[in-house]
């Protein structure tokens, strides 16, 4: 007869200690200072503000709520640094709280499970994969012996346009035909792709230059979208946007590609035995998979994911980068003018540029670190997670939270850049400001444990290409074509190029047997 009263008092005080701990919630909630921002819409969220392209949506709003502000997507809060000083705050400060990576479909489906560099979530798995990339892969000694395929590529580029000169020219066509030809021999160990589609036939090649390029223009759009399963996941199964469906069909094209690599790369080894030495990326990869002393065992998908990581960000970033520079140069014919005078002081008109000749082109750099404060190729670096709660610059940050930084709003910044919307690379004479993590005003390729470990061969393609078009050619946009007129829209994406590729028209301005 008691114990319907024991039931009683049960629910009775299951129920008050759920209105004590809602009531506690509530007042720690109230007592917690969280970043400012819009107010979120039931289910959406704050996605409904965001349109197709999200770093200028976000900057819009940090204008209304300043440089560190919350919203939520869907189902998580998302936190926004706008500014110079907030990236400093998460990427330096509290580096070590907001080093991992959400996941995502595109991690998911696009990089084998999570198993690259760019995706894989903070832990010994991916330390040992950064420290692969920086002492095997990207170590000055590394990059020093392939100098030789960054030569004679860039030769063979050059030819390729003097046979061009005079006629119109799809400029990123070029640029990453030679990008995408370099990181190719340096990972793989040669060209995998034919020149034309119907040249496969009784070749080793399996994809075309321009089949490789379409992959990896779907590869950097599908890393880089707001897909509405990440941030609302019971909504994930529809796969609403259908970028799920094309992130499989993209898997199916790479599986194939991948397997063709590698089966050449063992078939190598095999041959050489006990005297086999690694010649590149991928072998060098494939012996580290071999090796059982490894403290993180290296699998198959994870030499696929870093593969794939070596080649997508290594070809499409320098060349993305180089285009735009090119594209700004032109509406001012005058930049040109100063940067071949520079060349032309420094090395003359008896020669084409090489590598060493870098550092004594500061116009050349600066040209470089204007295109990358004005148009930077990631717009909003990959995204970062709390991996717990953290007080940032006064403001309570959730475990869980996902964090953007927008360097194409600190880029903008009126308090860092006199008149931001113009290009004028004369503002980096002088100053003394790197594109290596440690200038916060300036972070092309990120900065903390997160930031990109192959920056080094970028830089040296993106520096090397820029003044060798420079000193080499002059530039002019096609007849019916104004500089006014000249269209710098984006297309969103883990990489962000010109919505419009750019096409133009150049006459050599040196002698090609001065290179060849």
């Amino acid at each position: 007869m008691e114990s319907p009263s024991w039931l009683v008092l049960s629910i009775a005080w299951l129920a008050s200690l759920a209105f004590l701990s809602k009531i506690f919630i509530g007042w720690r909630c109230r007592q917690l200072k969280f970043p400012p921002g819009p107010n979120p819409w039931p289910i959406i969220g704050n996605l409904n503000l965001i349109g197709s392209l999200p770093h200028q949506s976000l900057h819009k709003l940090s204008q209304l709520y300043g440089p560190l502000m919350q919203l939520k997507f869907g189902s998580y809060p998302v936190v926004v640094a706008s500014s110079a000083e907030m990236a400093k705050e998460f990427l330096k400060k509290h580096d070590h709280i907001f080093a991992s990576r959400p996941q995502t479909a595109a991690g998911k489906y696009t990089t084998y499970n999570y198993c690259n560099i760019t995706w894989a979530p903070y832990g010994p798995y991916w330390r040992q994969g950064r420290k692969i990339y920086l002492h095997e892969l990207f170590s000055s000694k590394r990059l020093e012996s392939f100098v030789y395929i960054r030569v004679e590529e860039m030769q063979a580029f050059v030819s390729r346009l003097y046979r061009l000169s005079g006629k119109p020219i799809g400029v990123k066509e070029q640029l990453s035909r030679v990008t995408l030809s370099i990181i190719s021999r340096i990972v793989l160990g040669k060209k995998y792709f034919s020149e034309k589609s119907d040249d496969r036939l009784g070749s080793n090649s399996i994809v075309s230059l321009q089949e490789f390029q379409e992959i990896l223009d779907e590869l950097f759009l599908l890393n880089g979208v707001l897909n509405i399963g990440d941030w609302i996941p019971w909504l994930d199964f529809l796969d609403l946007q259908g970028y799920v469906k094309r992130m499989k069909a993209l898997k199916k094209k790479l599986d194939p590609f991948h397997d063709h690599v590698f089966d050449e790369h063992k078939q190598k080894k095999k041959e050489f035995s006990k005297d086999f030495v690694p010649q590149d990326m991928v072998d060098l990869l494939l012996q580290l998979a071999d090796d059982p002393d490894s403290e993180v065992k290296l699998t198959y998908d994870g030499v696929r994911g870093f593969t794939q990581d070596l080649i997508a960000g290594g070809t499409d970033t320098s060349a993305t980068t180089v285009e735009w520079a090119i594209s700004e140069l032109i509406r001012q014919p005058q930049l040109i003018r100063q940067a071949t005078e520079e060349l032309d002081r420094v090395i003359g008109r008896e020669r084409w540029v090489e590598e060493r000749d870098i550092p004594q082109l500061p116009y050349i750099d600066a040209i470089m670190k204007e295109t990358m404060r004005k148009h930077p190729v990631s717009v909003l670096l990959a995204p970062h997670l709390a991996l717990e709660d953290c007080n940032v610059a006064g403001y309570h940050i959730r475990k869980g939270t996902r964090v953007f930084v927008n360097t194409w709003s600190i880029g903008r910044d009126p308090l860092l850049w006199e008149q931001p919307e113009e290009f004028r690379p004369e503002r980096f004479i002088g100053r003394k400001i790197d594109v290596k993590g440690q200038n916060f005003e300036l972070l092309p390729f990120g900065s903390g444990r997160r930031m990109c470990p192959g920056y080094s061969l970028g830089l040296k393609m993106i520096q090397s290409s820029l003044a060798n078009l420079l000193h080499g050619f002059n530039w002019k946009l096609p007849d019916n074509t104004k500089a006014e007129d000249l269209s710098m829209d984006e297309v969103y994406g883990l990489a962000t190029p010109r919505k419009f590729p750019l096409v133009a028209v150049i006459e050599p301005r040196l002698p090609l047997h001065l290179y060849i």
